[in-house]
């Protein structure tokens, strides 16, 4: 299942600007099917620390980059930096 959220995730985020988010409750939901998506979510978590940790994904929560998965947060994909 954990496979089922990962490819979730990274089709919202293929479908949306390079700079939007993606709130992990928009995934739960679209992988539950009408069932109580908050039993989707520790699966949304562990997808979303994979890829933090192969370094596809940003967080942030308010605008503010966050290191790691804590409280609040939203998912954007990772954009090379642009070194000048």
């Amino acid at each position: 299942m954990t496979a089922d959220a990962r490819q979730t995730l990274l089709t919202f985020l293929a479908t949306r600007a390079p700079d939007a988010t993606v709130c992990p409750s928009e995934v739960a939901r679209a992988m539950a099917a009408g069932e109580d998506w908050r039993m989707v979510m520790p699966v949304v978590h562990s997808a979303v620390d994979r890829l933090l940790e192969e370094g596809v994904i940003r967080l942030s929560w308010k605008g503010q980059q966050l290191a790691s998965r804590a409280g609040p947060y939203r998912i954007g994909i990772k954009v090379p930096r642009q070194d000048s």
